[in-house]
């Protein structure tokens, strides 16, 4: 399967429709898709995975095949509830702990910083670009997340090591993501995420030219009443190569209140005798604006099409 690749260099030509489209079908059908100029500075990109290899090397690296869960390989033994992954967790906002991270360099921090502030601008780009695909009001998604201190920001950084016996353990385990949207940055040599579609699991290859992979969660499938799908997702243990992934969520705050957006909602608990004196009137015009009508009476408003 070839999956879909947004090109953002092509919503400011006469390409836009067929760009806006393919994204629509890409978060419709895939929940997953890949961006290409997207306008994040790729030196800045390949500074951060660089630093962020290095932090591994330097601090995690021994210490993990140390571990219970490296362990627990060697001696082949239970491995049905663990992950093979060293990983730890930056937020950004509403508030950072990026200084409370021990060891971590200036420089990481700096970059890292530099790095989520594009980031933000690009999820906050496609929220937009998806409520326009939903005939939503453009700050809708941003809006909805938003709670009383704006949506939450944070990172996971995970290496996936080099794995002694990778048929017995999983990377990761399978999951769809809790939140909204989210944004890799990850390895542009080593392979091992997959997602699950139309019946198999996909292989996403390694990202060259520091393209950024962007999948649906969640909370982003409850606010599109179903339009958009989060999809099932694993990473798989490799012998031969140690994995980078920067996966950063563009989520809702905790206290945000999510729901599907009322405009993506059919009308519901419409006694069928309403609806058939409205369709009576309306039969031969377009169905759009009798559901809006129908779902105005069930909510108690007034207000019917002629």
């Amino acid at each position: 399967m070839e999956i879909p690749v947004v090109d953002f260099n092509e919503l400011n030509c006469e390409k836009r429709s067929k760009t806006m489209a393919l994204l629509h079908h890409a978060c419709e059908k895939w929940g997953f898709f890949q961006v290409e100029n997207h306008g994040i500075d790729k030196e800045l990109m390949e500074k951060v995975k660089h630093l962020v290899n290095g932090h591994y090397e330097e601090n995690l690296k021994e210490s993990f095949y140390k571990s219970a869960i490296a362990k627990s390989i060697q001696n082949q033994g239970n491995t049905s509830d663990i992950d093979w992954e060293s990983s730890f967790f930056i937020w950004h906002r509403p508030t950072s702990n990026i200084n409370e991270i021990s060891n971590f360099s200036e420089d990481l921090r700096e970059a890292m910083d530099e790095y989520i502030a594009q980031l933000v601008k690009l999820a906050e780009k496609l929220s937009e670009l998806m409520c326009e695909n939903l005939g939503l009001e453009n700050g809708h998604i941003m809006e909805a997340f938003s709670g009383n201190k704006g949506p939450s920001v944070g990172t996971k950084v995970a290496k996936y090591p080099q794995c002694p016996h990778p048929e017995l353990v999983r990377g990761l385990r399978e999951h769809t993501d809790a939140g909204g949207i989210i944004l890799l940055l990850q390895d542009d040599k080593v392979p091992g995420l997959e997602f699950f579609k139309d019946g198999e699991w996909v292989e996403i290859p390694p990202s060259k030219n520091n393209t950024i992979f962007v999948n649906i969660g969640d909370q982003l499938e409850i606010l599109s009443n179903g339009t958009y799908k989060s999809a099932l997702h694993r990473v798989m243990a490799d012998k031969n190569g140690s994995r980078l992934s920067i996966a950063t969520f563009y989520n809702p705050a905790g206290d945000a209140m999510i729901s599907p957006a009322p405009k993506l909602l059919y009308p519901n608990h419409v006694r069928f005798q309403d609806y058939l004196k409205l369709y009576a009137t309306t039969k031969f015009s377009d169905k759009g604006p009798r559901f809006e009508s129908m779902k105005n009476m069930t909510n108690g408003h007034q207000h019917i099409i002629a």
